[in-house]
């Protein structure tokens, strides 16, 4: 079974990670700062519960077996191109940040997997268990760029 947010103890793994994350940590790649970068995964997670409206975007990631390959198997890229909307907001401070995700993990959590989810604006439509394995590794992958 792939790791997901659906499971307690993965989004608990995410929030002690996110709370080791300070304004003074470090990236290893990228140009975002430790507060862009938990701004942005708050608001990519903002996203999948339709709390944030992205533009669709045609191209070959709405191809099935691409799509589940990249979400469910693939490394994801280092400065992959992200949504303008992901990346424009400015951060509040870590905690507030990190407490406004530890609110939308267990939003998440509350919701029902076979629901209505929101289209990516990439991937296209999702289920919940896509969903829920993307929140994860699009977590994870932002968290050790800052080595956490």
């Amino acid at each position: 079974m792939p790791t997901t947010v659906w499971q307690e103890s993965t989004r608990q793994e995410l929030l002690a990670r996110a709370a080791r994350v300070t304004p003074e940590s470090a990236r290893k790649w990228g140009r975002m700062t430790a507060p862009q970068m938990l701004a942005h995964v708050v608001d990519a997670l903002k996203m999948t519960l339709g709390e944030v409206r992205i533009a669709p975007r045609r191209g070959p990631l709405r191809f099935p077996p691409l799509r589940h390959a990249i979400i469910h198997w693939l490394p994801f890229p280092r400065g992959a191109p992200t949504a303008p909307e992901l990346v424009s907001r400015s951060p509040t401070d870590c905690a507030e940040e990190v407490e406004t995700l530890r609110r939308l993990l267990e939003a998440f959590a509350s919701r029902r997997r076979d629901g209505d989810w929101p289209e990516h604006p990439a991937f296209g439509r999702l289920t919940g268990d896509d969903w829920g394995v993307l929140v994860y590794r699009h977590t994870d992958h932002h968290f050790r760029q800052f080595g956490v």
